[in-house]
């Protein structure tokens, strides 16, 4: 590493990217500091499929239009909505403009996806998931010229006053302190960093999955908010979603995901139902069970299905529990049998009282239950054919949304009202600025794409002086 760099990129995950990729587009000479060693680049968009962009009519690889406003729409009705309008507009904006850019960076897309995901009209899938992504794009920044450290980590942030005038950066081969002109942290959120976590949710925390990599331990962030950066976002809030309980607990990515929930009924450890199993289509709602899991006592649920349903999703990773009767699937379950035939036996009842009608999970059907608390508001059928499955699950977080605050031009603000000169930030780091208390299928990656473009051309400009 030389000691002088026009822009110093901390991360290595797709945000960290475009901002490398769009400051050498704007003429400058980038440093990318990535964490993690070579086979485990990338962050936590090694784990993602999509993305969600506006486009105005079908094609190859969607179904359909998917309009600004509706996108606007859909943000709006997740969690309590956007927590920065303005900034939240601007992303919904720039989405147009994001899948011709990611593919003159290497991007390769596949044919849109039908099925129960209902994804195949809003969001772009990427050929060969996130890791293929971020292996063409790390051969572009190669290309471009762009110098990789890996295994390097941004230890410390040097200021004069508004302005960082070094970075500590942590190798194999020792610490030594760079130059930069200007520097983009995109180097994801603190999800991993169970202490932290522990400040807003008590040891709760030491039961949450973390569905990305170790290395996202907030440090760049700490940093940032020691030097007097504000905070956007909200202290407890994160996307996150239910896990295989016997998944990893660090780094299991999207292969540990549970997507049986609206098929059945969810119960918590003692054997009682506690949230809306079929509150609205999965893209929109996946998300929320992370957090209705983690308010449940001992931060475990359980899934329960029968054999009506069996191969209409996708099948747990580890397999599914297996019983002719549901006493016998809460004997392996570990649960009390009695409780949950009764909860099984309430939730049949509220099933035969609600209204008829075809199930269909490609869309919202309206079989709902009636009479029963909490309701299911849509997919509601008896759970009455043997055999009956179910796994447990725990919260698995993708990444937190407390970050840095950020203006229109990615630019770091301070907690004092002002901006640092030479300081900006896109992806994980920022979203509390975009994201509430929901979140969206794919819209994590269209955040780091539009943000990170921001965020590498404006740092390439400032440097440039």
């Amino acid at each position: 590493m030389n000691d002088q760099w026009d822009v110093v990129v901390a991360g290595g995950g797709n945000a960290a990217l475009v901002s490398a990729m769009a400051a050498t587009d704007a003429g400058a000479r980038v440093l990318l500091v990535e964490r993690a060693p070579v086979v485990f680049r990338g962050g936590n968009s090694r784990h993602t499929r999509n993305v969600r962009c506006v486009h105005a009519d079908a094609d190859e690889f969607h179904t359909g239009a998917y309009p600004a406003d509706e996108l606007w729409s859909d943000l709006c009705g997740v969690g309590d909505g956007p927590s920065d309008e303005e900034l939240a507009m601007l992303t919904v904006r720039e989405s147009a403009t994001v899948p011709a850019w990611m593919s003159a960076r290497g991007a390769r897309w596949q044919p849109a996806l039908t099925g129960t995901l209902h994804l195949g009209r809003t969001n772009r899938f990427f050929l060969g998931g996130g890791k293929a992504l971020i292996n063409s794009y790390y051969r572009t920044a190669s290309r471009l010229g762009i110098t990789v450290a890996y295994d390097s980590s941004v230890e410390q942030l040097r200021f004069d006053g508004p302005r960082c005038t070094g970075l500590l950066i942590r190798s194999t081969g020792g610490e030594r302190w760079v130059r930069a002109g200007a520097v983009v942290a995109a180097s994801g959120g603190f999800e991993a960093n169970i202490d932290w976590l522990r400040r807003y949710w008590g040891d709760a925390a030491l039961n949450y999955h973390v569905r990305g990599p170790v290395y996202n331990d907030g440090t760049v962030l700490a940093r940032l908010f020691a030097a007097g950066a504000a905070r956007a976002g909200e202290e407890r809030g994160f996307h996150a979603v239910a896990v295989d309980a016997r998944s990893p607990r660090f780094d299991g990515g999207i292969a540990t995901r549970l997507d049986s929930i609206p098929f059945g009924i969810v119960v918590n450890r003692d054997g009682r139902r506690f949230a809306d199993e079929g509150e609205d289509i999965w893209p929109k709602r996946y998300a929320t069970w992370g957090r209705n899991i983690a308010g449940q006592p001992g931060q475990i649920a359980f899934a329960l299905w029968d054999a009506k349903v069996r191969g209409q999703f996708l099948p747990p990773m580890y397999g599914a529990f297996e019983a002719p009767d549901p006493q016998g699937l809460a004997k392996q379950l570990e649960l009390d049998p009695v409780a949950i035939a009764e909860t099984v036996a309430a939730y049949n009842a509220g099933v035969d009282r609600g209204p008829g009608g075809r199930f269909s999970m490609a869309e919202r059907d309206g079989l709902a239950t009636v009479g029963l608390e909490p309701p299911k508001s849509n997919w509601a059928q008896r759970l009455d054919t043997p055999p009956y499955y179910g796994v447990p699950m725990r919260p698995g977080i993708t990444f937190t949304y407390l970050g840095v605050g950020v203006d229109e031009h990615a630019r770091v603000r301070r907690a004092d009202g002002g901006t640092f000169d030479n300081v900006y930030a896109a992806g994980e780091i920022m979203s509390g600025n975009i994201l509430s208390t929901g979140y969206l299928a794919g819209f994590g990656m269209t955040i780091g794409t539009v943000w990170g473009r921001i965020a590498g051309r404006q740092a390439a400009r400032h440097a440039h002086g």
